[in-house]
């Protein structure tokens, strides 16, 4: 068996989020600066190890006010927690292009075990000779289970932000 080494192509992945906003509509951000590592046997996706961290100081949601907000110890606490991670522990195959991927998601020196739907591309060279790998992972997560507690309540009932956070991630990896 021959080991790989894959490391995330920044320039063409995006690992974003999404959260009810007034329990109506939806508001996007995602993270700017992350790096992952993965390492498997023979190219075979199940057979992984995952390595994944974010600079939650890059976090963008378009609206300085809201990431500025999200920044500070209402949310992400960003000068105590700098960074977010996620370390696989378990891939299972569902089928040819479908994998539950598990592992440990650390937010603010919390981490919980989550399940992320990873549906595979495939392997592909660039006109460069570079192989890729291309990866669509989708999760969602409550923010109340890392300390992400801030909300406030609505005039009309429920609340401003929803706990429920959706996960939703374009991947391409880089084979070295």
């Amino acid at each position: 068996m021959a080991k790989s080494v894959w490391a995330i192509d920044p320039t063409h992945s995006e690992i974003g989020f999404k959260v009810k906003h007034m329990m109506f509509t939806n508001v996007s951000g995602k993270f700017n600066s992350f790096e992952a590592s993965i390492e498997n046997e023979d190219d075979k996706f199940e057979t992984s190890a995952i390595s994944f961290t974010a600079d939650v100081n890059s976090i963008d949601t378009a609206n300085s006010d809201r990431y500025n907000h999200l920044r500070s110890a209402y949310f992400f606490e960003v000068e105590k927690f700098p960074k977010l991670s996620f370390v696989s522990t378990d891939i299972k195959k569902v089928n040819d292009n479908l994998f539950h991927v598990t592992g440990d998601f650390t937010i603010r020196g919390v981490s919980q075990k989550i399940t992320l739907e990873a549906e595979y591309s495939g392997l592909m060279k660039d006109p460069w000779g570079n192989t890729k790998a291309g990866f669509s992972l989708n999760g969602k997560i409550n923010r109340k289970d890392f300390g992400l507690t801030w909300n406030a309540a609505l005039e009309t009932g429920g609340v401003l932000v929803s706990d429920e956070v959706k996960l939703l991630c374009e991947v391409q990896a880089v084979k070295k």
